[in-house]
């Protein structure tokens, strides 16, 4: 048997040595770029309970709420729905109603740096109080997401129409929990304007918007729904959607009657 010369051993052991070192610095690098950009989110957020107290650290993966790519180290999952959330209605204004929902709210700014987490599939803030600030642009950026609940977080503002841009988004809530009635009749600083945007979203199967004023889309709605392959489920509850259904939707039946409009697709 041939015996392969010292120096191309030599070689290939310093060849192999730089691709593990070089592998295993971009790991470093990227789980670095992951924690930076946590610890960048929790910076814009108020946090008077200090339930994000564990983030700290480099071992993110055990930080609450954060979910990670198993032997990885990519988050997949950010989970900080409020735990206890208050029930009962609160009257209007906003300042009121969501700056006393909690005592375990977060609040503050959500930061763009959430971007950088390019494995993220799964982000509920649910329940948490954003005071009258719009829903970030960024989120139709984040296009791995196959869970986003935004609900009941204070949000005002058109919802953006670049949430279309998530294709794989399975579950979509961002169902706001007080409305008003004033002199004109219904009325709400959470609004759709145009609905088409929604028709990009092919991979959605439940879709909640209660109480987000949808009286500017008209009947639209019917139509763009039916146009989603995938949907099973969704919730119109008090979304100024006045006078009658213009077409009973065929893959739908209703599961409430009356003023509602919460159906589920026939299985």
């Amino acid at each position: 048997m041939e015996r392969i010369p010292v120096f191309i051993l030599v070689i290939l052991y310093f060849i192999s040595t730089e691709v593990a070192c070089n592998g295993h610095t971009h790991i470093n690098n990227n789980v670095e770029s992951e924690r930076r950009a946590l610890i960048d989110f929790k910076s814009g957020l108020t946090d008077p309970n200090n339930q994000l107290s564990s983030w700290k650290g480099n071992n993110y993966c055990y930080w609450h709420g954060i979910g990670c790519e198993n032997g990885i180290g990519f988050v997949v999952s950010i989970n900080l729905r409020n735990p206890y959330p208050i029930e009962n209605d609160i009257p209007y204004p906003l300042e009121n109603e969501y700056g006393n929902q909690s005592y375990m709210n977060l609040s503050g700014v959500i930061s763009p740096s959430l971007i950088k987490l390019k494995y993220l599939k799964y982000l509920d803030l649910s329940f948490n109080s954003f005071k009258a600030i719009p829903i970030p642009q960024f989120f139709g950026s984040m296009k791995n997401l196959i869970y986003l609940n935004l609900s009941h977080c204070g949000f005002i503002g058109e919802i953006p129409s670049n949430l279309g841009n998530l294709s794989n988004l399975q579950y979509l809530d961002f169902s706001s929990k007080y409305t008003y009635h004033n002199d004109f009749g219904y009325s709400s600083d959470f609004f759709i304007k145009n609905i088409e945007w929604m028709t990009s979203l092919v991979s959605l199967k439940h879709l909640s918007a209660n109480n987000v004023n949808l009286s500017m889309v008209g009947s639209q709605w019917i139509e763009v729904l039916n146009k989603l392959p995938m949907l099973i489920e969704f919730h119109l509850d008090d979304c100024g959607l006045f006078g009658s259904i213009p077409v009973r939707p065929e893959k739908f039946q209703f599961m409430e009657k009356g003023q509602n409009c919460n159906l589920v697709k026939e299985l």
